[in-house]
């Protein structure tokens, strides 16, 4: 087997002017990962570049795959993903997967976008206070979720009530309504945040019957899937596959 014409060209756009070391000591490894992922995986659908890499770099966030991400986020700048796009895909994480998950990314992300000559910090992004952010993240949870959303904020058993107010104040009010992001690209990549990060099926359903109620159809969130499957592997894949067609019941 060789790496395909198709795959050699879609790694020469991701990394112009790279060759892996992988190729000297594990060539029989890269030729079967490169012509999957690279060719048979990115030709499998119809999923715009740009689109393809911020859902993995929120992928690799969920998986925990620092060292792939580190890779990774060049491409996805040389394929159109903004520095303020990539900043704004880790920053959401946080709410989904914790600063201790998270921090590692954060510092990575800043080494490489240092790297590429662009000054910290980036304009910011934010458009709330501490006296809007829970009324626009209400109003964000029911522009996405309906509007059940709007007295969920302060549902719940009165010892747990709490939670549901910093889900409303800061999940969305302080995450979901910075710009960078629109509330579909922020929920594909919430999608992709717990399929990755796996045992938040209930999360995971809920949030694919957000994705497809704002306009991320069955189809493109199987093209999502499908996209990201060579950096979570079968399992988690076909576990967000049955997530979805649960949400779609």
């Amino acid at each position: 087997m060789a790496i395909t014409e198709d795959a050699k060209h879609y790694h020469e756009r991701m990394f112009p002017g790279f060759d892996s070391k992988l190729l000297q000591t594990d060539p029989e490894f890269i030729e079967l990962f490169d012509n999957f992922a690279f060719d048979e995986v990115v030709n499998s659908d119809h999923l715009d570049d740009r689109t393809r890499m911020m859902a993995i770099l929120a992928t690799l966030l969920g998986c925990q795959g620092i060292d792939e991400f580190k890779a990774m986020l060049p491409a996805a700048l040389n394929f159109g993903v903004t520095p303020v796009e990539a900043k704004e895909i880790v920053y959401q994480a946080v709410a989904y997967l914790g600063i201790g998950r998270v921090f590692p990314f954060l510092q990575t992300t800043n080494d490489v976008l240092i790297a590429r000559g662009i000054e910290l910090p980036l304009p910011l992004q934010s458009t709330t206070n501490t006296e809007t952010r829970l009324v626009a993240g209400i109003q964000a949870q029911v522009d996405i979720f309906g509007e059940g959303m709007k007295e969920f904020w302060k549902s719940g058993p009165e010892e747990s009530r709490h939670i549901n107010h910093w889900l409303a104040d800061n999940c969305f009010g302080d995450y979901y309504t910075r710009s960078g992001l629109d509330y579909k690209q922020r929920e594909m990549i919430t999608f992709c945040f717990l399929a990755a990060q796996g045992g938040c099926e209930p999360q995971l359903v809920s949030h694919a019957a957000a994705n497809m109620k704002i306009g991320n159809d069955k189809s493109f969130l199987i093209m999502v899937i499908s996209q990201c499957l060579p950096f979570i592997g079968y399992p988690r894949s076909l576990n967000a596959l049955r997530c979805v067609n649960e949400a779609c019941k």
